[in-house]
């Protein structure tokens, strides 16, 4: 970082932004001076910006100056407005080769009967309907009081449960996306074995998981054959006692960093998330995608804006084709209900620093890093490529990571500028602050600091390879402070799309 304490994050931007607060009379680049106080995370105009003038951030326009701007002058709300414009930019610079030693590591994980790679050993308690959250959330605490103890080799008993599977149709895409989802997490490896717990009269019938591919220890009753709800959870924990036993003798053992898929998550951003913690996760991401691993981009609506960026990166028209008919959808979807994509930035975000869709989508692609754009996935729609991929889900956090654990992330990566808590069980999480206050101020909830590279402490590059570090050692174990505090239990959110019946 320059004594100016500010970053110009490439040389065609008209505004920097402040990496701590600017007093007026502060030197900003290029010589110019604040013309009032600059807080942390906000954007301050280097030069001139005419009426209607492209502002440009990352070089890519983020909006057009509704006013005269004076250099200087603090850019936001007050005087730039989202805008459709795109700048030029030239061919995307794709990110070095993965050395041989960085292909040759390896994480401590379970090996799954099917082949596939789990970082933890859970079992998994999953309501088919909103009717049996109760009842499976009594399982699960009777079944960690009562049975984890005696099986050192299990990391706990989770309940899956939402506020569906009722009240809606048995076709079209709302029921598409549930069954997808719990069939995801049915089926996930960081689950050792499932009890699936419905009411017995729902929509969501347990029949509809026979077929879903869970695995031989999925077992599955309902509460109204089973006489009621006490005598359910008695029932489940002797079907559980069974699953403990056939789950606790799994031990970790050496596994290509190439079985790891990282789903990507962003929430509660801020002026910096885009210029510190976005792109070193992106530099994270990038190191992970050239051993064969794979990350998992998400939030369509919070790339919106940005999408040409990913678009220029596939590895094919037809991949490009499926990002375009995304941004369709999402532009219909939105419309229908009266709303607008330039809505997402929420009021945290703003304070922040941020002002547009654009600047901020610019910011959340960056954790995308520079890796080419291998496919594109309907929501909870099982991940098989290798590589950097995208996942439709909305920008919502616990929706979108919900998706991305039923895809089969294995490890969540979330960056945050204003202090986002999370958890999402089965797969850890980790957390990343964008600027150093944050970090001080909730260190019991955040595991990097990357704060660092707008103090000059280190680089993007640098953090990144800690980043990934990190990942590997969180896949074998190591405990998040998410998951240290007990996170993960009440973000599993799947979306809902349809009517309510």
């Amino acid at each position: 970082m320059s004594a100016l304490s500010s970053i110009l994050l490439s040389p065609e931007d008209n505004v920097a932004v402040a990496t701590t607060a600017i007093e007026p009379g502060g030197t900003l680049p290029g010589g110019a001076r604040a013309a009032v106080r600059i807080d942390p995370g906000h954007k301050v105009a280097i030069r001139s910006i005419s009426a209607g003038e492209p502002v440009v951030k990352y070089a890519q326009a983020i909006g057009r100056a509704t006013s005269e701007i004076a250099a200087g002058d603090h850019v936001h709300s007050h005087n730039l407005a989202f805008d459709q414009d795109r700048l030029a930019i030239g061919a995307p610079v794709p990110p070095e080769a993965a050395s041989e030693a960085d292909k040759a590591r390896t994480f401590l994980g379970y090996r799954r009967a099917d082949g596939r790679a789990a970082t933890r050993n859970y079992i998994g308690i999953i309501a088919s309907v909103n009717c049996s959250t109760t009842v499976c959330r009594a399982i699960a605490d009777e079944a960690n009081r009562r049975i984890l103890p005696r099986y050192e080799g299990i990391d706990g008993f989770v309940p899956i449960v939402h506020d569906q599977g009722c009240g809606m149709s048995s076709t079209g895409d709302g029921m598409k996306n549930l069954h997808r989802t719990l069939a995801g997490y049915a089926r996930h490896a960081n689950f050792g074995g499932v009890l699936m717990v419905g009411l017995g009269c729902e929509v969501n019938q347990l029949t509809l998981y026979g077929q879903s591919g869970a695995g031989a220890e999925k077992r599955h009753f309902n509460i109204q054959e089973a006489g009621g709800s006490r005598r359910s959870v008695e029932r489940a924990l002797g079907v559980l006692e069974e699953i403990a036993r056939e789950v606790a003798p799994a031990r970790r053992v050496p596994i290509p960093v190439s079985e790891i898929i990282v789903g990507l998550q962003c929430g509660g951003s801020d002026g910096l998330s885009g210029v510190t913690a976005n792109p070193a996760l992106g530099a994270a991401v990038d190191i992970l995608a050239g051993v064969g691993g794979t990350a998992i981009l998400s939030e369509t609506s919070e790339i919106y804006g940005a999408e040409h960026l990913l678009r220029s990166r596939a590895v094919s028209d037809t991949v490009a084709a499926k990002l375009d008919d995304l941004i369709s959808w999402w532009e219909n979807y939105v419309a229908l209900h009266g709303a607008s994509l330039d809505n997402n930035p929420s009021p945290g975000n703003k304070r922040g620093g941020l002002t547009t869709i654009l600047e901020k989508s610019l910011g959340a692609v960056a954790k995308g890093g520079r890796s080419p754009l291998t496919a594109v996935y309907s929501y909870a729609e099982r991940v098989t490529e290798h590589g950097l991929v995208f996942m439709d889900t909305p920008g919502y956090d616990p929706v979108s990571a919900t998706g991305q654990v039923a895809g089969g992330a294995n490890v969540i990566a979330f960056t945050t500028g204003r202090g986002s808590c999370f958890g999402c069980r089965p797969a850890p999480s980790i957390k990343l602050t964008s600027n150093t206050a944050l970090y001080r101020a909730m260190e019991e909830d955040m595991d990097i600091d990357c704060g660092v590279i707008a103090s000059g402490e280190t680089t993007v590059a640098d953090l990144g390879r800690r980043i990934f570090d990190l990942i590997i050692d969180t896949a074998s174990g190591g405990k998040t402070k998410s998951e240290l505090f007990g996170y993960g239990d009440n973000e599993f959110v799947p979306w809902h799309l349809g009517a309510t019946l």
